[in-house]
């Protein structure tokens, strides 16, 4: 078994650690403590290609396995947990359904703006009453159809009709058809920043879960709208939001998949982006285990540094352990879904249910080894801590990852 590093991928990791360490790095505690999306920094990812990793060169993106792109999103991580959630959303949750589900022109559309990082996504698919149970989920689709033309241009129940323009401006080719959605989403990872949302809701509520449909949504679609931030313990500077669906126009050109197909997208989207919060979990995990490294290095304390002290030296080595187990979890999930897709099974639940478990062991342990000062919001273990304790709950909690692991089990 061969588990290292081809150059490409060494080149890719380095790459990447170094732009975090010098454009970061310097900015990610101001930018936490003013909840500040990073803009500027996130344009610079783009241009190394950050922005759509897996995404085929004929579409704007690299192209590359999904074990660089873990690469990509662990040094990310290392650095700012909140910037990588941002980037794994645009990159696995809202990319690789649209390339997998898209149609030539929906691609043709979205999906190189996005792989280039023109613009980025959003993931609408959790409600206030709706976030494990994704079958659970109320908001509605029915399908509309445009009568009139121009700025006068209504919609109503039935069959197709003539083609009109959409709110006075062309959208993809108009077919006449359309959808009108209403409900609220809730925790919408780059809500206020991106700019197109794929959007989960029931286009026949008797169907349960076989009844759900997405939709790729531009924020500048009537009625359409972002409602409150959340004011989140941490990765603060990644913004999450609610949307508001009130009448939602959306053109039937803008489905994704066929009706009732979107359960299906929603839980294969967040397959493989599980695989991107275990990379994310390691690299703020080593992240952790790096300060506490260089701060039991320097703090002496009964005339000798705390790292010569075994109490410490034994956190140190758990947490090394932990990480390189779980980093290995992560590695062989990406790997099964590049070259064993159908025998990814559970494997990507395990990643992220053991990764996401462990760095907030790892992150723990690097407050206790700072002392009080691991308490202030001068240190970046204090930001860690609070990045981390998401990590165990969004992409699916801990119970829920448990869940598919027993039933694989089981089965």
């Amino acid at each position: 078994m061969d588990f290292s590093l081809n150059d490409h991928q060494k080149l890719i990791r380095d790459t990447v650690r170094q732009f975090m360490e010098a454009e970061v790095r310097p900015s990610v505690k101001q930018r936490d403590r003013e909840e500040r999306f990073p803009t500027a920094e996130i344009k610079k990812l783009a241009e190394l290609g950050c922005c759509g990793m897996m995404i085929p060169e004929e579409w704007g993106g690299p192209g590359l396995d999904t074990l660089s792109y873990v690469l990509m999103l662990e040094e990310v991580a290392r650095v700012d947990a909140g910037m990588a959630t941002s980037l794994g959303v645009t990159n696995s949750a809202v990319q690789v359904p649209l390339l997998k589900f898209g149609t030539e022109e929906q691609k043709k559309k979205y999906l190189r703006r996005l792989a280039t990082g023109e613009t980025l996504g959003a993931f609408c698919l959790t409600e206030p009453a709706a976030g494990s149970d994704a079958a659970g989920i109320q908001a509605r689709a029915v399908a509309v159809s445009r009568v009139g033309s121009g700025l006068g241009a209504r919609l109503s129940p039935g069959p197709g009709l003539a083609p009109a323009s959409w709110g006075g401006a062309p959208l993809g080719t108009p077919s006449g058809d359309a959808y009108r959605l209403n409900g609220t989403k809730t925790w919408v990872s780059n809500g206020s920043v991106a700019g197109l949302f794929v959007v989960f809701a029931k286009t026949d509520p008797e169907a349960g879960g076989k009844g759900i449909t997405a939709f790729l949504v531009e924020p500048g679609f009537t009625g359409f709208k972002v409602g409150r931030h959340e004011d989140k313990m941490g990765q603060r500077s990644s913004p999450t939001v609610e949307v508001l669906l009130n009448d939602c126009e959306v053109p039937r050109e803008n489905r994704l998949g066929e009706e009732g197909q979107g359960l299906k997208i929603a839980l294969s989207a967040l397959d493989g982006g599980r695989i991107g919060i275990g990379a994310l979990a390691v690299g703020l995990a080593q992240g952790a285990l790096d300060e506490s490294v260089k701060y039991a290095k320097q703090r002496r304390a009964f005339g000798k540094t705390i790292g010569e002290f075994q109490a410490v030296q034994w956190m140190l080595a758990d947490m090394q352990t932990e990480i390189e187990a779980a980093r290995g979890l992560v590695y062989h999930a990406a790997w099964l879904k590049d070259t064993h897709p159908g025998k990814l099974g559970a494997a990507a639940s395990k990643a992220k249910l053991y990764a996401s478990e462990m760095v907030n062991r790892v992150v723990a342990k690097a407050v206790q080894i700072h002392g009080s000062v691991g308490y202030s919001r001068e240190t970046d273990v204090e930001r860690m801590y609070r990045d981390a304790r998401l990590i165990t709950i969004y992409e699916g909690t801990s119970e829920i990852q448990r869940t598919i692991i027993a039933r694989e089990i089981l089965k």
